[in-house]
C-alpha cells in the first residue's frame, strides 16, 4: 500500500522492564492482521506502529499490547468549559471531542460545567483539545496563577452577570406591565397613542442585551446540528417581540411587549437560581479543595522558612506547630502530638502521632510540636488523590444518565414539530393567527429539557462529595448507580470481618507411646521455621510468638508455600509439613490422635494448623483473630437492608461458621482457595444476584474485579489502589452501609428528579398546546416561562437536600 494510505500511532506503553518486554510487543503486533510496521523505545516508553486503516484500528492493536501483558497510558484530563445552558450543549462537546482522532472517550457534564477527556496525547495535544471546545462556540476556563478556586470565580462572575441581566429586565419589565394595563388605571394622562412606542423603546434593550446569551447558545447549537433549549427560548421570545414590532409600526394585529419582556424576566431569573442551587450542590467538592494549606514552615539550611506550599520538595523537614494544618504527607521525625484526621478519615478522635507515624496532609496538629519528612508533595498526596478520584467520578456518566441524554437529543426537535404543528392547527381551525401565536410560543417556553439534564449529575455531585466527607471513595458515576442494585455483599475474613492481626493461642504437641513427641517450645520454633519466608497472616502471628518467647527463628534449608493447604519445608534435613488437614490428607499422615482436640479449638473460632515431621503429626498450633468493631453492627444493619451477607474464607467451614455466628452472618464459603474467591461470585452471579465483594483490595483483588461492585476497605493513605470500585479510607465495615445507603439515596433523588422532568413536559407541553381549551383553559406564554424556569430549579434544589444525608445503623444486640 502507499505511504498516503497508511496510518502511523503513537502510543505510550506502561509496565516494560526490560529490553524483552519490548521485543515481546514488537514480535506480537505484527501478528495482528494489518499492522505494517512496529517498532518500541523502552527509554522512552513509547511504540511507532504503522498500519492500514482498512484492515484494523487503533483499539485493536491496543488491545493486542494488553493481551501480551502491558497497558497504553491514556492521559486524562478535566476542564472548566462555561458557556453551557442545557444538557445539549453538553452534547455538542462531547460529539465534537469523540470525533477527533486522538480522543478516546469525552464526557461533558452540564451541571458541573466541566469536560472530562481521556487521549493519547501524540495524536492530540490539550490546546488541540480546548480548540475544538472554543471551536464549537464554547470556551475553556483557564485557572488563574495564585486563585485559589477558579471554579468558584467564575461561578461568582456568571451568578453577579445574571444579576445585572435580571436587573435590567425587571427594570423593563414593570413599567411595560403597567403601560399594558393604563386604560384600566385612574390615569389622566392621554399617551395611549405613544405606548407602543415606550414599550419598544423598553423592551429593545431588554431582548438584545439580555437575550444575548440565549441567542448566541442558540446559534452555535443550529451551526452544530444540536437544537438545544436556547433554540426554543430565541424563536419563542423573539415571534413574541418582532411580530409587536411589527404591530407597532404599521402592522395589524396585539402588542406582545409585555410577553416577551415577562419571558426573559423569568427566564434569567430562572437560570440566577439555577446556578445558586448548583453552586450549593458542589459545596462539597469546594470544600475538598478548600482543605489544601497554603503555605508550609520547612527547615532549610538550618532556618525556619515559611514558603507556599507548592514548594515543598520531597525530604524537606516540615515544622508543624499546635493548631496548625498539616501541608504535605510525611513520616514524624520528631515531636509527640495528637492529631485530626476528621478531612481524611471522618473520624473525629484525634490520633496520636510520634516519630515513625505517618501524618496526612490537611489534617490538624492539635497539642504539640511536631517535626516530619515529607514523603508526598503535590499531586501525590492523599488529599489530592482523594480530589483527582472525586473529580473522575463526577466526570463518568451513570448508565441512567446516558439513557436520559439519548432522550434529550430528541426533545428539541421533537418540541419545535409540537408547537408547528399546535400553531397550524388551531390557524386552520379558525381560531386567528393570535391565539395560534400565544399557544406557538407557550410551547416553546415552557418545554424544559434542562430539568432532564440535571437531574441525574447534581444528584451524582452530591451523593460523590458526601461520601468524600465521611471517608468512602466512589471512583464512578456507574459504581454508584449499581450499589444501590447489590442484592448480596461477600465479606472477606481475614483483615475484613477480622482485624488480620492475629495471635498464638494454643501450642499442644501431639503425644506418643514414649509421652510428648516434642515440647511446646520445640513445636511452636519449628513452625516459625516453617512460617519465616510465609506472608500469610497467621504464619506471620507464629513467627511473632517465637521471637516474643526469644525463640531462635532460622531460615529453613527448604521452603514451599502451598496455596490453600500450607507450606513443606527442609530444617535439619528433616521434611516438616505445617498446615490443614487437606496438606496432612495429601501427603498420607495420620491425624487422628489430634482430630478431637482440633475440632474443639475451631467450634471456638480458632484456626488450627497442624505441624508434621518425616510424615509423623509432631503436633498443632491453633491462631485466632480479634473481629473488627463495628463488624456486628454492620452486618445487622445490611440484613435489615434485605441485603445477603455472605462470608468467604480459606479457614475450614468449622472455624468459619464460629466466626460467621459471633458477628451474624448466615451463609458461609469456606475452605476457598485464594485464586477461587473470584469463581465463587461468579456463582452467586450465576443464581441472578447482583453481588457485592468487600475485601482489602490487595489479596481479594480478582474477586474485587469480578464483583457487580468491588469494595475496598481500609486503605488508610493509598485512597488510589487500582482494584475497588469504592475505596473506604476507613477499617470500619459501618462504611460499607454508608456507601449503599449513600447510593439508594443518591438514586432516589434522581428518579424523583426524572421523574418530576418527565411528569412536567408529559402534561404541561399538551397544555399549552391548547388542549384544555375546549374547556376554557389557555396557558399565558408567561406563565408558561415561571414554570420552566421553576421546573429546572425544583430538580436542582431537591438534589441538594441530599447534602443532609445521614446514615441509619442498627444496633447488634
Amino acid at each position: 500500500m502507499s505511504e498516503e494510505e497508511k496510518k502511523r500511532i503513537v502510543l505510550d506503553i506502561g509496565g516494560m522492564h526490560c529490553a524483552t518486554c519490548a521485543q515481546t510487543i514488537e514480535k506480537r503486533l505484527p501478528k495482528l492482521k494489518g499492522v505494517i510496521y512496529a517498532t518500541v523505545n523502552l527509554a522512552a516508553e513509547k511504540a511507532i506502529i504503522d498500519y492500514d486503516p482498512n484492515v484494523t484500528d487503533q483499539k485493536a492493536i491496543e488491545d493486542v499490547i494488553s493481551e501480551v501483558g502491558y497497558k497504553v497510558i491514556h492521559q486524562n484530563v478535566t476542564l472548566k468549559v462555561s458557556g453551557m445552558h442545557c444538557a445539549a450543549c453538553a452534547q455538542t462537546i462531547e460529539k465534537a471531542l469523540n470525533r477527533k482522532e486522538g480522543v478516546y472517550k469525552a464526557t461533558a457534564n452540564f451541571a458541573l460545567e466541566t469536560a472530562t477527556v481521556e487521549f493519547n496525547s501524540e495524536q492530540i495535544s490539550l490546546a488541540g483539545i480546548k480548540k475544538v471546545i472554543r471551536d464549537v462556540g464554547y470556551d475553556v476556563v483557564e485557572p488563574e496563577a495564585g486563585v485559589e478556586d477558579a471554579e468558584q470565580k467564575e461561578r461568582d462572575n456568571e451568578i453577579w452577570s445574571l444579576k445585572r441581566r435580571l436587573i435590567l429586565s425587571t427594570a423593563a419589565t414593570i413599567p411595560v406591565v403597567i403601560l399594558s394595563y393604563w386604560k384600566f388605571l385612574p390615569f389622566n394622562f392621554p399617551i395611549d397613542q405613544y405606548i407602543p412606542y415606550i414599550m419598544f423603546v423598553l423592551v429593545t434593550p431588554v431582548h438584545f442585551i439580555v437575550g444575548h446569551s440565549f441567542f448566541l447558545g442558540a446559534y452555535k447549537a443550529l451551526r452544530n446540528r444540536n437544537p438545544n433549549m436556547d433554540v426554543l427560548v430565541t424563536i419563542g421570545t423573539s415571534a413574541a417581540y418582532f411580530y409587536s414590532v411589527y404591530v407597532t409600526f404599521g402592522g395589524e394585529g396585539k402588542l406582545y411587549y409585555t410577553t416577551a419582556v415577562s419571558l426573559m424576566t423569568f427566564l434569567i431569573l430562572g437560570k440566577l437560581l439555577e446556578a445558586v442551587a448548583k453552586g450549593r450542590t458542589s459545596a462539597a467538592i469546594r470544600k475538598l479543595m478548600g482543605l489544601r494549606a497554603k503555605t508550609a514552615r520547612v527547615v532549610r539550611d538550618g532556618k525556619e522558612l515559611e514558603i507556599p506550599v507548592e514548594d515543598v520538595q520531597v525530604g524537606d523537614i516540615v515544622v508543624v506547630r499546635p493548631g496548625e494544618k498539616i501541608p504535605v504527607d510525611g513520616v514524624v521525625t520528631d515531636g509527640y502530638s495528637g492529631v485530626d484526621e476528621k478531612v481524611i478519615t471522618g473520624e473525629s478522635i484525634p490520633v496520636e502521632k510520634k516519630a515513625g507515624d505517618t501524618v496526612v496532609g490537611a489534617t490538624i496538629n492539635k497539642t504539640g510540636m511536631l517535626k516530619f519528612k515529607a514523603t508526598k508533595v503535590g499531586a501525590d498526596t492523599v488529599l489530592a488523590q482523594i480530589i483527582k478520584l472525586v473529580e473522575n467520578a463526577l466526570g463518568s456518566k451513570a448508565p441512567i444518565q446516558r439513557l436520559v441524554d439519548v432522550v434529550s437529543s430528541y426533545f428539541v426537535p421533537a418540541v419545535l414539530i409540537i408547537a408547528t404543528a399546535s400553531f397550524l392547527t388551531w390557524y386552520l381551525l379558525g381560531e386567528g393567527f393570535i391565539f395560534a401565536l400565544t399557544v406557538f410560543i407557550a410551547v416553546l417556553i415552557i418545554a424544559c429539557p434542562c430539568a432532564m439534564g440535571l437531574a441525574t449529575p447534581t444528584a451524582i455531585m452530591v451523593g460523590v462529595g458526601k461520601g468524600a466527607e465521611n471517608g468512602v471513595l466512589i471512583k464512578s458515576s456507574e459504581a454508584l448507580e449499581t450499589a444501590h442494585k447489590l442484592e448480596a455483599i461477600v465479606f472477606d475474613k481475614t483483615g475484613t470481618l477480622t482485624k488480620g492481626e492475629p495471635e498464638v493461642t494454643d501450642i499442644i504437641p501431639a503425644e506418643s507411646q514414649k509421652g510428648k513427641f516434642m515440647t511446646e517450645n520445640e513445636l511452636l520454633q519449628l513452625a516459625a521455621i516453617a512460617e519465616k519466608n510465609s506472608e500469610h497472616p497467621l504464619g506471620e502471628a507464629i513467627v511473632r510468638r517465637a521471637m516474643e518467647s526469644q525463640l531462635e527463628v532460622v531460615d529453613p534449608e527448604f521452603f514451599n508455600a502451598i496455596p490453600g493447604y500450607g507450606v513443606e519445608v527442609k530444617h535439619q534435613g528433616k521434611q516438616v509439613f505445617l498446615g490443614n488437614r487437606k496438606l496432612m490428607e495429601t501427603n498420607s499422615i495420620d491425624i487422628i490422635s489430634l482430630e478431637d482436640r482440633m475440632k474443639t479449638l475451631e467450634q471456638e473460632g480458632k484456626t488450627a494448623m497442624l505441624v508434621a515431621v518425616e510424615g509423623k503429626a509432631a503436633g498443632l498450633i491453633a491462631v485466632a483473630d480479634t473481629l473488627m468493631e463495628h463488624s456486628a453492627e454492620a452486618v445487622k444493619t445490611l440484613q435489615k437492608m434485605g441485603l445477603e451477607v455472605v462470608m468467604i474464607t480459606g479457614d475450614n467451614e468449622r472455624t468459619a461458621k464460629a466466626i460467621a455466628n459471633q458477628v451474624g452472618v448466615n451463609r458461609v464459603l469456606a475452605d476457598v482457595l485464594p485464586g477461587d474467591k473470584a469463581s465463587e461470585i461468579k456463582r452467586l452471579q450465576d443464581e441472578g444476584k447482583t453481588v457485592a465483594m468487600v475485601g482489602d483490595g490487595i489479596n481479594d483483588a480478582p474477586a474485587l474485579a469480578q464483583a457487580d461492585i468491588g469494595i475496598a476497605v481500609g486503605s488508610g493513605t493509598d485512597v488510589a489502589m487500582e482494584t475497588g470500585d469504592i475505596v473506604l479510607v476507613k477499617n470500619d465495615l459501618r462504611d460499607v452501609v454508608i456507601s449503599i445507603q449513600l447510593s439508594r439515596a443518591t438514586m432516589n433523588k434522581i428518579k424523583q428528579g426524572l421523574f418530576w422532568a418527565f411528569a412536567y413536559n408529559t402534561v404541561l407541553i399538551p397544555v399549552a398546546a391548547g388542549i384544555l381549551y375546549p374547556f376554557g383553559i389557555l396557558l399565558d406564554p408567561v406563565f408558561a416561562a415561571a414554570a420552566m424556569a421553576l421546573s429546572s430549579v425544583s430538580v436542582v434544589t431537591n438534589a441538594s437536600l441530599l447534602r443532609r444525608f445521614k446514615p441509619k445503623l442498627e444496633n447488634p444486640n
